[in-house]
């Protein structure tokens, strides 16, 4: 398996999540109240998986293919951008819901429309990645690619849907599940 089929199934349950979310959304416009220790530990979880492993696998691997392809190079650069915005975007909504934790008070209205835009664009980001910057890898990329990158990148540690499950997020993911119904 490629680095890019790998970055592709991170993103497909990464989207797992966010389609929570996106329905933790729709309730709370309907008046539920929310359980806001879960959301920030979701929260959590996709921003510090992402930091921590997804988007330096792909930043690497980016950074291998770097300056081969004048298109690519321009697609690497949107995709440095689109990191750095969902990251604030994921301290933002963290920093709300954390304020909220420790009883300051914040407009619910407030704090939906930040997690809309955050589910908004980190779906919007990983489609970018998977419609325009995956492809183009792709047709330049060669077979000796691959098998270099795959030699010197980090094997994918995912807490929560790799072979080693951690249980925080083994109940997490249930927990969640679970608060939808």
């Amino acid at each position: 398996m490629t680095i890019v089929a790998e970055l592709h199934s991170d993103h497909f349950n990464l989207d797992r999540l966010l389609e929570i979310l996106s329905a933790k959304v729709a309730k709370l416009r309907a008046g539920t109240r929310p359980n806001y220790r879960l959301m920030a530990d979701a929260i959590s979880y996709i921003g510090d998986y992402a930091d921590e492993y997804h988007h330096s696998r792909e930043d690497r691997m980016l950074a291998w293919f770097h300056g081969r392809d004048v298109q690519l190079d321009d697609l690497i650069q949107q995709c440095e951008t689109q990191h750095q915005h969902v990251q604030r975007l994921s301290r933002d909504l963290s920093d709300a819901i954390e304020s909220i934790l420790n009883d300051t008070l914040m407009p619910m209205e407030l704090l939906i429309d930040k997690l809309e835009t955050y589910v908004r664009e980190q779906k919007a980001h990983m489609k970018f990645e998977e419609e325009q910057v995956f492809v183009r890898l792709e047709k330049l990329a060669q077979p000796l690619d691959w098998a270099a990158l795959s030699e010197q990148l980090p094997s994918n540690v995912d807490p929560l849907f790799g072979e080693h499950q951690s249980e925080e997020y083994v109940e997490l993911y249930r927990d969640l599940l679970q608060d939808m119904a």
